[in-house]
């Protein structure tokens, strides 16, 4: 490390011992198999020029609480092993531990390690013990610690390696730690096993649905056991079903049984009403529950048609979807629920129904909130195969690990209502030859040998053999299909890009329905716009020569104008989209920028322009197009802002619906009536500027609808905060995010500020983030300063345990502070 990187993390060292003092060193129960594993575990960073791949007495650790990654709280550095690709920011090789006691009562039970996600080629030892390797940086893996352990007072100890040195071995910023939840879980020695259940409903009806329970039953004793298996379905607490039966189940052995029952007038899941049930499987040794199962499931029928597209329940529905990466902005990777909660609450007011789990398999989490918000899940394995993408990545373990890999996902997820879709593959470089038709069978053998009950695909790009310009592929003859496309493998055929080429998807693949899981890849900078909205521009002009010819300061103009040569602009594909009912939905490139990935850019640039969504979470001016056509609320919504030189003329667009018409007025005066014509998705004026107001009305029926005003603003002069939560939960994990906005002495929106932004706290938390969504930024995430992007700058508050106030303040050179306060209980 450089001085500058000790100093940094010594200091974050201090902080974590003071955030440690505020919330307690106990861990909490999750339900009665599991408790949280995730608080008070010592850290130790390996330094490169002095640490060997080993740990010793004289290493130094810090204490901190899980989920951690190590990467974000470092430096951005153009010289990182991991390119910008992924974020400019440095693996390493890190070291966990932790120090727990197991109760007496317990030494008759099965205990076991439950991890979540670690990134990556983690390697575990209990009480010296070594348990095993994970290379997947993914997946959710467990230990069985019971032979292992030493019961009542007397301590254990776990460490956890995680080797991320690597580099690079992600196209995009993987984040390094275990940054997913842990979690110890306590069994009897007869239970159901590890994602051992599975809750299918072949026959569903608005009358009546049949429900089957698959349970897979563990006896670890060394006799056999008789036992009673119940399973009762509950929705809202209230029984709705019960079903039992007898088994005998060998010494040491395991055995899935199948219990069948009936729901009378089902409550169907659905995307604006996502209701659960619950089915709750009891394990009885005569009169004593040896273990007790819960596994959320859902009521619903699905089908993707050839001619029809999607449907959910019988409906047509388009799915109208978006890929996330993994990262959640300033927190680096590091999960929390509420920050991934907040995403898709911010999806979900722009009218999103899916969630693309790009391109690896997600947090638990994740998934359950889908379950509860209504999201309809590409579920998705891999980035990679045996052709590796980067030399150092998950091709290097593929042999050995894809088959273990790829059954733990569906075990783990398969129970999810929101799951519709398995995706086999990303952009996989074998789809174009006889590799992609092997291991593409074999993929899709492993999903349908564990579900059956959804459809397989795979991202291809494209999946045709595309020869010529792509913008000239309708015809009436078939293409050929790739290797993998046309090897039978797949239920879905899977389109990442070729907009141009949907129309003609059922003379292409006559038998297979359409997906399209990846699209657009639009560029913009929040705030930022060119002088002509109407040139559309590619950018870079090859995807493998590196882009020079930019704007200053590495920005993108934020008008919907600037594409990836592979992709369009957002509103060229959504008007493909909307127009067949055979295209069944898609999922764009993406619904928030990310770390790493750059596009166009290279250094400085260290995250991505991708996103509908900046970083910090602050929308993009086509995130209202996406609302004003996929939601029934009313929109209206002018860009950009109105503070340019004397004498320019400035392009003005308008997003509305639910309207005939936008009239525009500069300082009071009408500057003319615009309506959509065709497949028009917004309406423009050309506006000599005058400082003032642009104000814009849209009208139905001769009424207004809404009205909207931009003004010029003066020098910026105050602050102003606004909290997403005023009250969160006192437990050490719940967020509150901060946004704070710049405004001139008239109370105008300043839209083109950039002021450096200091925040202090008091109280009952602490500050985990900041951030302003500038993809240019180098600011420490994990700092208390960072400057605003166009007049917008967010922190982020995480509470202590003790309940009370939290008091934020945000100054700035020159400005009126504002300050905010947070209830934490």
């Amino acid at each position: 490390m450089t001085k500058i990187q000790k100093s940094f993390f010594k200091a974050l060292a201090m902080t974590a011992l003071l955030t440690i003092a505020a919330c307690s060193s106990s861990d909490t129960k999750e339900n009665n198999r599991k408790v949280t594993f995730n608080k008070n575990w010592q850290f130790h960073l390996n330094d490169a020029a002095n640490d060997k791949d080993t740990i010793s007495a004289a290493t130094q650790w810090r204490t901190l609480n899980l989920p951690h990654d190590w990467g974000v709280e470092g430096k951005f550095d153009e010289h990182s092993p991991a390119g910008t690709g992924g974020g400019a920011l440095t693996g390493g090789l890190g070291w966990y531990k932790k120090t727990f006691t197991v109760a007496a009562a317990d030494s008759t039970k099965i205990t076991s390690v439950v991890f979540d996600g670690v990134y990556c080629n983690s390697e575990v030892w209990v009480n010296g013990h070594y348990l095993g390797k994970r290379p997947n940086g993914y997946i959710s893996f467990e230990y069985n610690l019971t032979p292992y352990l030493k019961f009542g007072d007397t301590k254990n100890e776990i460490i956890v390696k995680v080797d991320n040195s690597k580099q690079p071995n992600s196209r995009w910023y993987s984040g390094s730690g275990i940054y997913r939840n842990v979690w110890l879980q306590t069994t009897d020695k007869l239970h159901v096993g590890q994602y051992g259940t599975f809750v299918t409903t072949p026959k569903v009806s608005a009358n009546e649905t049949t429900v089957v329970i698959a349970a897979t039953i563990k006896n670890e004793y060394a006799e056999a056991k008789e036992a009673t298996i119940t399973t009762t379905l509950y929705k809202r607490d209230k029984e709705t079903a019960t079903v039992s039966q007898k088994v005998s189940i060998e010494a040491n052995a395991e055995k899935t049984i199948k219990q069948e029952t009936t729901v009378n007038n089902p409550v169907l899941w659905n995307v604006e009403s996502p209701e659960l049930y619950t089915a709750i499987t009891e394990i009885k040794i005569g009169d004593d529950v040896a273990d007790r199962y819960e596994t959320p499931f859902g009521i619903r029928s699905f089908k993707f048609d050839l001619d029809k597209g999607f449907l959910l329940n019988g409906k047509q529905l388009k799915i109208k979807g978006v890929c996330l990466h993994h990262d959640l902005g300033p927190l680096g990777t590091a999960f929390n629920t509420r920050a991934m909660e907040r995403q898709l609450e911010i999806m979900k007011e722009m009218g999103v129904n899916g969630i693309r789990t790009s391109h690896n398999p997600p947090a638990p989490e994740l998934l359950d909130l889908c379950d509860k918000m209504g999201f309809i899940v590409m579920d998705e394995a891999f980035d990679m195969w045996e052709q590796p993408k980067n030399k150092d990545d998950y091709s290097t373990a593929w042999a050995k690990w894809h088959k273990a890999d790829l059954e733990a996902q569906i075990l783990r997820d398969r129970n999810h209502p929101s799951v519709f879709i398995w995706s086999i593959g990303n952009e996989i470089p074998e789809q174009w030859n006889e590799n992609g038709a092997r291991i593409g069978k074999e993929l899709a053998g492993i999903v349908k040998a564990l579900d059956t009950t959804r459809p397989v695909t795979a991202a291809m790009n494209p999946p045709i053999i595309v020869s010529g310009d792509i913008n000239i592929q309708f015809t009436e003859t078939a293409a050929q299909p790739n290797a993998l496309a046309g090897s039978g493998a797949l239920d879905l055929i899977g389109y990442n890009y070729a907009h141009q080429t949907y129309a003609n998807h059922k003379i292409n693949f006559p038998k297979t329905p359409f997906i399209a899981t990846e699209t657009t890849s639009g560029l913009q900078t929040r705030g930022y716009y060119d002088k002509n909205s109407e040139e559309i521009k590619q950018w870079p002009k090859r995807w493998d020569i590196p882009f020079h010819d930019g704007n200053p300061g590495n920005t993108v103009s934020a008008y919907d104008q600037v594409q990836t040569p592979w992709g369009s602009t957002h509103e060229a594909t959504w008007k493909v989209m909307k127009k067949y009912d055979f295209l069944s939905g898609f999922y764009i490139w993406t619904g928030f920028d990310y770390i790493g990935e750059p596009t166009p850019y290279l250094w400085p640039s260290i995250s991505s322009y991708f996103g509908i969504v900046d970083l910090a979470g602050f929308p993009k001016d086509v995130y209202y197009m996406y609302q004003s056509e996929w939601t029934n609320k009313d929109v209206l919504h002018i860009l950009p802002h109105w503070n340019w030189k004397a004498g320019q003329t400035v392009d003005v667009w308008a997003y509305y619906n639910n309207a005939d018409e936008v009239e525009l007025y500069l300082n009071g005066k009408s500057l003319g009536k615009q309506s959509k014509k065709g497949d028009d998705l917004h309406v423009m004026w050309k506006v000599p500027y005058a400082s003032g107001t642009l104000k814009a009305i849209s009208r139905k029926g001769g009424k207004t609808v809404l009205e909207k005003e931009v003004k010029t603003a003066g020098a910026p002069a105050a602050l102003k905060a606004a909290a997403d939560r005023a009250t969160i939960k006192a437990d050490c994990t719940d967020l509150s995010f901060i946004t704070v906005d710049i405004y001139d002495a008239n109370g105008v929106f300043a839209a083109t500020a950039n002021n450096e932004i200091n925040f202090s706290i008091k109280g009952n938390g602490k500050i985990v983030g900041v951030c302003s969504g500038d993809p240019v930024s180098h600011e420490s995430y994990k700092g208390t300063k960072h400057t605003a992007l166009n007049g917008k700058c967010l922190v982020v508050i995480q509470s202590h345990e003790k309940a009370g106030t939290i008091e934020v303040t945000a100054s700035a050179k020159g400005l009126k502070a504002a300050t905010i306060k947070i209830t934490a209980e």
